[in-house]
């Protein structure tokens, strides 16, 4: 086959819109009437979240470029302009938005309501339920609530971003104050956004915006109430310090946090019924384009509601129905054997590497890990990256006791992670008073690694322990997220962790790395050359083979060597969960590629590579994806899994369930768009996280531990 060595725009798929098809896949959870009833209100409240993190930073971003002359930081490798993405956002979300209120109003509210499950209009209470919401105005609500009028002397306030406000237009009746006015009502975080009217143990609420609709008379007195709408607006909350000079990362970070609240807004939602007077004060307020024309076509930052808005509110619903048969089964994670409280952490991994597959093994011995060396008096040192952890971490709080105990110890906070720079400031400074080292990082990449490390005493000797992972030092998402991690005490491992932390720390260079593959130093090359190896044994008509599993693919030159390779006769699998740029299928191109997207229960979010069969493949965990951002402007790890007890769990256990998936993945078609995996009647059915889920329950003993001569060869 003749290769191409130049590959044309048509090759590729939009990163945008590939990324508003994942979550179209999220969307067809909460349509798919197969999930629990809940667990369909979680996939819509996930939708919407997912949708506004999509605008607050990517559409964001694209706005710059498009009505700010900035120059675009990734180039599209599909060759469309700003505004042309823009245009088909914006036509593509509306098609999003209006599925996702058929899927509430018309299939899950009914739904709901067979199950004795109840949110009434306000005209639907009963006279009982009236007088708790009318105890409820009084008693809680309104001393909280401020409203807000807008005239020369009162200007518009700045509504806050993602904040839902019930805007309404007046007449005056009597008293002071012009004779048309209007005013705002923000609706507080502190009150509940589902409010409870029904009698104990009774599922049946109201939305607060329409209790608050209903007293505008009594918040606004001597006004007539003309008319009112729900609206949201959604920021640029994208924080940029990349050019931003500072001697304090710190205060850099607060100082730009607070820069938030005066941002440009990209997006307005509003009830469909908003009438054209209160739209347009919105709309000329915020400066958003009502009706841009672009190309032809008229582009639109309004996005018109039919329900409730900020469906990201039904995840506090879920919590509020105590219906168990209304969700997912509870599981219970598998405690590995050798890796419970009472073992002897180290000496286990002393003994083996040793793999955990969250969350279907338990998070625990990470907590373990770190706390153990808390306390242990043989422990010297600890150096501990840390991205995004819970709020109340246990992780944190042993690392401040063990400042306190004497230890060395060392955590590099990335204060730049996108959503979690408040909360990464707090517990930052908390390790600072503890007497915790902590680094920020560098100002100009994110430190996106997962990896900790513990120098223990060990009689004459110094032993370093590892802890490598694809996923974050989080417990609460380590139960909700499909990550792996690697312990390890192999000398080789810790020589080069001990020399990342020295780059992290002190800007350290020029150190040989003999396992760890590094970003942005080579972890692009080393990819592609992993990859291009494979090609060469295809082309040799030796065995070859390329398995990924990742979040996101939208390096072009990735994706290029991945397409030379296809083009050698390389069968390569890919598992992309949310952003896929390649196209496969395409003759002559990548006829040897598939890829598949699985949006189930837990969020997928292990990074393996699989390079090669049999005795001469090569298995790799990674933290980084396949994106310019992660190969060029973070710092990131891949590295090895070289156990062969721990390969086959890998390539036997893991890998095979994934690629079987026939009931939550999604073929990824030539076209762009996706497409369920088809089964005929006699196929047997493949849930990939429920059967990983019975693997872990199933898992022998001696599943985890290697043989004498796998010991061996990690000497």
């Amino acid at each position: 086959m003749t290769q191409k060595n130049t590959f044309l725009p048509e090759h590729f798929i939009n990163r945008e819109l590939s990324w508003l098809e994942f979550n179209a896949r999220v969307l067809e959870e909460a349509q798919d009437a197969s999930n629990p009833l809940l667990e369909r209100l979680k996939f819509l409240s996930i939708f919407s979240s997912n949708l506004d993190e999509f605008f607050m930073v990517r559409v964001a971003g694209l706005r710059e470029q498009a009505f700010g002359g900035v120059a675009p930081q990734d180039i599209a490798a599909d060759g469309i302009r700003s505004l042309g993405q823009l245009l088909k956002i914006s036509k593509r979300t509306q098609q999003l938005v209006d599925q996702q209120y058929r899927c509430f109003n018309d299939s899950i509210l009914p739904a709901l309501a067979e199950q004795e499950i109840h949110i009434l209009c306000e005209k639907d209470l009963s006279k009982d339920q009236r007088k708790i919401v009318n105890d409820f105005f009084h008693q809680r609500a309104f001393p909280i609530l401020t409203p807000m009028a807008i005239d020369p002397s009162h200007p518009s306030p700045r509504f806050h971003n993602r904040g839902l406000y019930l805007g309404a237009l007046l007449h005056r009746t009597s008293g002071l104050g012009p004779a048309d006015l209007f005013a705002v009502v923000q609706l507080p975080l502190v009150l509940p956004r589902f409010v409870h009217v029904g009698q104990p143990g009774e599922p049946t609420f109201i939305l607060l915006e329409d209790i608050l609709a209903s007293k505008l008379p009594e918040l606004l007195g001597g006004y007539e109430i003309a008319h009112h709408a729900s609206f949201r607006i959604t920021r640029d909350m994208d924080v940029d310090l990349l050019e931003q000079e500072s001697d304090d990362m710190l205060r850099a970070i607060e100082t730009r946090l607070r820069a938030r609240h005066h941002s440009e807004a990209v997006r307005l939602e509003i009830q469909s019924d908003i009438g054209r007077d209160l739209l347009n004060m919105l709309v000329g307020e915020e400066k958003l384009h009502l009706k841009h024309a672009v190309d032809g076509h008229s582009y639109s930052e309004a996005y018109y509601i039919d329900g409730m808005l900020d469906m990201t509110g039904l995840l506090e619903l879920t919590r509020l129905v105590d219906s168990d048969h209304l969700r997912e089964p509870p599981f219970r994670p598998r405690q590995p054997l050798g890796l419970r409280a009472h073992d002897d952490i180290f000496a286990e991994i002393a003994d083996r590497d040793i793999l955990l597959h969250h969350p279907f093994d338990s998070f625990d011995p990470v907590v373990q890990f770190i706390e153990s060396a808390a306390k242990d008096p043989g422990v010297l040192a600890i150096k501990q990256t840390l991205y995004r952890t819970s709020g109340d971490s246990p992780i944190v709080r042993s690392l401040i006791k063990a400042a306190g105990n004497g230890k060395h110890v060392t955590a590099l906070v990335e204060l730049k992670a996108r959503f979690d720079e408040a909360n990464n400031i707090v517990w930052a400074r908390q390790m600072e008073r503890a007497g915790v080292h902590v680094v920020y990082g560098f100002m100009d990449m994110k430190t996106h690694c997962k990896l900790a490390m513990v120098v223990r005493q060990e009689g004459k000797k110094i032993r370093r322990y590892v802890h490598l992972g694809t996923g974050n030092y989080n417990p609460s998402t380590a139960k909700l997220y499909t990550d792996l991690g690697l312990f390890t005490s192999n000398k080789a491992i810790a020589d080069d962790s001990t020399a990342l932390f020295n780059f992290l720390t002190g800007y350290s260079q020029g150190y040989e790395w003999r396992k760890l593959i590094v970003a942005p130093q080579d972890l692009r090359r080393r990819t592609i050359e992993l990859i291009d190896a494979q090609a060469e044994r295809a082309k040799l008509e030796k065995k070859s083979r390329i398995f990924a599993k990742l979040n996101s693919l939208v390096d072009r030159k990735t994706i290029e060597s991945l397409y030379r390779a296809s083009q050698a006769g390389v069968p390569i699998d890919l598992v992309v969960r949310g952003i896929c740029c390649l196209r496969p299928g395409l003759e002559g191109i990548s006829e040897n590629i598939q890829v598949h997207s699985i949006v189930d229960r837990f969020l997928e979010h292990s990074r393996i590579f699989v390079f090669g069969e049999g005795a001469k493949k090569q298995v790799f965990l990674s933290s980084a994806d396949w994106m310019p951002r992660n190969f060029e402007r973070r710092v990131e790890v891949m590295f090895p899994v070289e156990a062969p007890e721990l390969q086959r769990r890998i390539c036997e256990e893991i890998v095979p369930v994934y690629l079987e998936d026939n009931t939550r993945a999604r073929k990824l078609l030539p076209s762009g768009s996706y497409t369920r995996v088809e089964i005929s009647p006699d196929d047997i059915p493949h849930r990939s996280q429920s059967e990983l889920l019975k693997i872990a329950k199933n898992l022998s003993a001696s599943s985890n531990l290697p043989s004498g001569k796998d010991k061996k060869q990690r000497e």
